[in-house]
């Protein structure tokens, strides 16, 4: 048995369902947020409250000083050059729409290609397809392999002078596969195409580096790291930052408006930023990347590996249950179904006995047609869960596959 010396860091663990003590096994969707993140917030509403730019007052002048430190914090966690090249947004898919709405038609041409795998979640392909269509592009799939992973030489079989864009994940939310994004970058940039990683399932479990990976945009988003909802970063490398057009107009976003025209944009990031940010929410997330700083990441890795190692052992155990996935690539994850009975039904069973996991499609249906399954378990970790969680939710299967046969 081992336990997690940070679950009593996390209030909403203390929640009792029928009798039972929560077990929450679906933080690939939301982790769950630490009581220093929510006295955070809280601080801000309670004391602080004022928006940001142009304020002279105190209120004002701190919380926007406030918010361009949580700036350089992000930037520091992702081991960017400078706090400029990050973009705050509401999460993964905006910061993948505004590079679908301002990288691409400013380079891209009809016949161009777009590179994007099958793994994808849909976030990381409905902006591509719909990119597409309205210039023309072609849209190519880098296919997983019948054991579910990318291969590299895949990749440089359909990379071409007319690709302008790869855009993969950097974590399955499916299959919890760490992908290869620095080789992958590399592969992309000898053909001239720029590289979007989608790390909306990679920042939790993984020290991300984006001058070593080397990528032109890596999105995230702050709920997937115990931060709060409403609130994600799109870095993006130095060579676009004040080359890429601005997507939204108002106010922030602007050096001087003229009429009938003639408006000039400030440099980046505000430049991506038009109108009131989330200010709470960017807070809250700097808070959030201030508890894993004193954790260390190498901890949490330590940890959720132990762990997932563990719940797979564990899980093989029930009968007839089908995991989806390869063992030795495998963070933060395990999705799987029980025989015949339908995920819904798993989930709902799971539900009544206090634990928690994700059912349905995950937003990737097409990972689901080439796994031949139209919805899947999902049962996923984060730094508070413990051998105790694991032992309960097998315990749990075990009980349904006695009840449904």
């Amino acid at each position: 048995m081992f336990n997690s010396p940070w679950r009593s860091d996390f209030p909403t663990l203390n929640n009792i369902h029928n009798t039972l003590p929560l077990i929450y096994l679906d933080s690939a969707a939301t982790a769950q947020t630490p009581l220093t993140v929510i006295e955070r917030m809280q601080r801000f509403y309670t004391h602080e409250y004022a928006t940001v730019h142009r304020g002279v007052h105190r209120l004002s002048a701190n919380a926007t000083h406030n918010m361009e430190q949580a700036r350089q914090t992000v930037a520091e966690f992702v081991k960017a050059t400078s706090s400029d090249q990050i973009i705050f947004t509401k999460g993964t898919t905006e910061a993948i729409n505004l590079v679908a709405n301002t990288f691409l038609p400013t380079c891209a041409q009809a016949g161009d290609e777009i590179i994007i795998t099958d793994m994808e979640h849909h976030s990381n392909i409905v902006p591509w397809q719909m990119l597409a269509e309205r210039l023309g592009l072609t849209i190519k799939i880098w296919k997983m392999t019948a054991e579910h992973t990318l291969e590299l030489d895949d990749l440089r079989y359909l990379v071409s002078k007319k690709t302008k864009l790869l855009a993969l994940s950097h974590v399955s939310n499916v299959l919890g596969c760490i992908n290869p994004i620095k080789a992958a970058t590399a592969i992309a940039h000898q053909f001239g195409a720029a590289v979007l990683i989608d790390g909306a399932q990679g920042i939790m479990h993984q020290a991300v580096d984006v001058q070593d990976i080397g990528c032109d945009f890596y999105a995230f988003s702050g709920h997937k790291l115990y931060g709060p909802t409403g609130i994600g970063v799109l870095y993006i490398a130095k060579q676009w930052i004040n080359t890429l057009p601005p997507w939204e107009g108002g106010g922030a976003m602007i050096d001087r408006v003229q009429l009938p025209m003639g408006t000039t944009y400030q440099t980046s990031p505000w430049r991506f930023e038009a109108g009131t940010p989330n200010i709470a929410g960017i807070l809250g997330l700097s808070e959030a990347i201030n508890y894993i700083n004193h954790i260390g990441m190498d901890a949490i890795i330590q940890h959720e590996d132990r762990l997932i190692r563990y719940a797979e052992e564990q899980m093989r155990s029930v009968d007839a249950l089908s995991i989806y996935g390869k063992r030795a690539n495998r963070v933060g994850v395990i999705s799987f179904n029980l025989g015949n009975h339908h995920a819904f039904d798993i989930g709902s069973f799971l539900d009544n006995y206090g634990v928690a996991i994700r059912t349905g499609h995950h937003c990737a249906m097409p990972l689901l047609q080439r796994l031949e399954q139209s919805v899947v378990c999902r049962a996923s970790v984060g730094l508070y869960n413990d051998s105790q969680d694991i032992d309960v939710f097998v315990d749990r299967l075990q009980r349904i596959k006695q009840l449904l046969g």
